[in-house]
């Protein structure tokens, strides 16, 4: 038949929680790094006389003169075809205020040269937690659909297997965000979004298989039939995220500083997508299914 992925589940799923655990530890110990959408902040268009680079403008940022502001972290985004530049940043998780924005000014036009505001957009802090406050209930929404879709397509182990599945996933991808000290903004929680919604598209051509097998391949075990449908569907799976990566590493790398968190969140999240349709989704499903087994025959001899 092939690769043994069911023979070998309990390797695939101790992995799975190893990643997992790690990825607890990290949001606990080292937290998550909510931007300026979240925490509250200023997106402020600065131009200058000339074309400048971000490295010039956040070795200033985080110079000396603005050492008590804190801004090391400001997300910096050059302005293609023109000299100006948006700074995405916060003071202490509020915007900045006249005093501290001329601050900024003045320690550009220092370093850099002369420098004026062409835009600047303020989010207090109360926003930033409500924009927060309506990601959680969404992404909670998503896997609540989701977890009764399947079950109505399906059954209710499938689906309940499917949203520990997309949990594995989203603290995979949160955990290496933790790790990184990558920002999370408002494109990340479109990126888990997109993730959740790809990753059970996976699961599910997995067990549409493993319910067709069921009804063709009755003389086989679980386990091998199982099996089967894995690997019947693993090529597909692979071709899909394959394909995918390219496109979204190619967005990573030749992107702007503004999507690249995105793409970062959906290569992790696309690759731990795979790995749990592929090993762990089905898998949970066959373990539970067992178990469930073993324990009427149990019943059955106690009966007896």
């Amino acid at each position: 038949m092939g690769i043994d992925i069911v023979g070998k589940r309990h390797i695939f799923l101790a992995i799975s929680g190893i990643l997992v655990l790690v990825s607890v530890i990290s949001l606990v110990a080292f937290g998550l790094n909510p931007g300026v959408d979240f925490t509250g902040g200023s997106l402020v268009r600065i131009r200058f006389e000339r074309p400048v680079t971000a490295a010039e403008v956040r070795n200033v940022l985080a110079g000396p003169d603005l050492a008590d502001l804190h801004l090391a972290k400001a997300v910096v985004q050059p302005i293609r075809g023109t000299s100006d530049v948006q700074v995405r940043a916060h003071v202490d998780g509020h915007p900045f205020n006249d005093e501290q924005l001329n601050r900024v000014l003045a320690a550009l036009d220092k370093g850099i040269g002369k420098a004026s505001v062409i835009e600047a957009e303020m989010v207090e802090p109360v926003i930033g937690r409500e924009l927060l406050r309506r990601a959680v209930i969404a992404s909670v929404i998503g896997s609540v659909g989701i977890l009764i879709y399947v079950t109505a397509r399906f059954e209710f182990k499938f689906a309940t297997a499917a949203v520990l599945a997309l949990v594995h996933d989203l603290l995979i991808t949160l955990g290496a965000f933790a790790i990184m000290g990558r920002e999370i903004n408002s494109p990340f929680i479109a990126a888990v979004l997109t993730i959740l919604g790809y990753s059970i598209n996976d699961t599910i051509v997995v067990y549409d298989k493993i319910r067709e097998n069921l009804r063709l391949r009755r003389r086989e075990s679980l386990s091998e039939l199982v099996n089967r449908s894995i690997l019947q569907t693993m090529t597909r799976s692979l071709n899909t995220v394959i394909t995918t990566l390219l496109a979204i590493v190619a967005v990573f790398i030749f992107g702007g500083s503004t999507i690249k968190d995105f793409a970062l969140a959906l290569i992790i999240g696309l690759i731990s997508g795979t790995y749990s349709s592929i090993f762990i989704a089905a898998n949970i499903w066959l373990d539970w299914k067992i178990w469930e087994r073993e324990r009427e025959k149990k019943a059955a001899l106690v009966k007896a």
